[in-house]
């Protein structure tokens, strides 16, 4: 067993050495076309975590300040449900608050640690009857005492949320070109390692030697330079992972509860990996094609 693992892995190998040029362009091709993926569906995150309270039809958020007083709270609550341009309204407590502290801060667990419940502020996400009426209404609590701030959506989250879709849609046709151009390169690498071993090829089917024997060198080399790619495009989500927390936390108000966290970074990561080792044992199978009767 050892011994046809030493092979195999020799004769990927040579093979990987033999096209050098045409490896490296395979894997900077699945490389780009993984980090084209990669990233839009990390920016879909990002879009789909900071829009998800504007999605049912929320048009602002009332922020009372952490030392807001309960009888302060209700009298929020009374006025909100009293008024007739308040269509539907939901009220966030401190722990509801520390909740979401704790997933847009998971990766500053020191943070996390040192910050209670209570330090965070209740809160209120409210539909008006119409959008129209969104300013009007909010301007209704902005001196209510025990209030921060009223946060009211902005046209550019409609806008967004609108042309988050086309936009998913042009990432992913782009994705597809770049793919379809490194399962090109990938195929033609191993049609050309096979075809400069064609006659050592004769011989091993004339001694006896099975196709999946034949084939296991070339698959792996296939599946090398996915990996590869792969590798260089997990390297650039988690770069931009950490560039777009940062740009977060030193932004304005706007950004509020827009975050991508590590567990997104995670499974858009094992997603990535999963393409590139499937993008390089596809391409190379069909390489193997003109050459073996499969």
């Amino acid at each position: 067993m050892m011994g046809r693992f030493g092979y195999f892995a020799r004769e990927t190998w040579v093979s990987l050495r033999r096209n050098v040029l045409m490896t490296t362009a395979g894997v900077i091709t699945v490389a780009v076309s993984l980090c084209v993926l990669g990233g839009a569906l990390l920016m879909t995150r990002l879009v789909e975590h900071g829009t998800a309270k504007w999605e049912n039809g929320v048009e602002f958020e009332i922020f009372m300040k952490p030392t807001a007083t309960s009888s302060q709270v209700s009298a929020v609550q009374a006025q909100l449900k009293s008024d007739p341009d308040v269509k539907t309204y939901k009220y966030l407590s401190h722990e509801d608050a520390y909740r979401e502290f704790k997933r847009l801060f998971a990766g500053q667990p020191g943070l996390v640690s040192s910050t209670r419940a209570q330090d965070l502020p209740e809160s209120f996400r409210v539909a008006p009857r119409t959008a129209k009426l969104s300013v009007t209404v909010g301007q209704r609590f902005t001196s209510q005492p025990g209030v921060d701030e009223v946060n009211t959506a902005p046209e550019s989250v409609k806008t967004l949320l609108s042309a988050t879709s086309i936009i998913r849609v042009i990432f992913l046709v782009i994705f597809g070109a770049l793919l379809f151009a490194s399962l090109f390169l990938i195929v033609n690498t191993i049609r050309l390692a096979t075809f400069a071993r064609r006659r050592e090829i004769e011989v091993m089917k004339l001694v006896g030697a099975s196709n999946w024997f034949v084939r296991i060198p070339f698959i792996l080399e296939g599946m090398v330079q996915g990996v590869i790619g792969a590798i260089a495009a997990v390297g650039a989500v988690w770069g931009l992972q950490a560039v777009v927390t940062d740009g977060i936390s030193q932004s304005d108000q706007f950004w509020r509860g827009w975050y991508v966290g590590t567990g997104d970074a995670t499974q858009i990561s094992i997603m990535v990996l999963v393409l590139g080792v499937g993008i390089g044992a596809i391409g190379a199978v069909v390489g193997l094609r003109r050459f073996l009767d499969v």
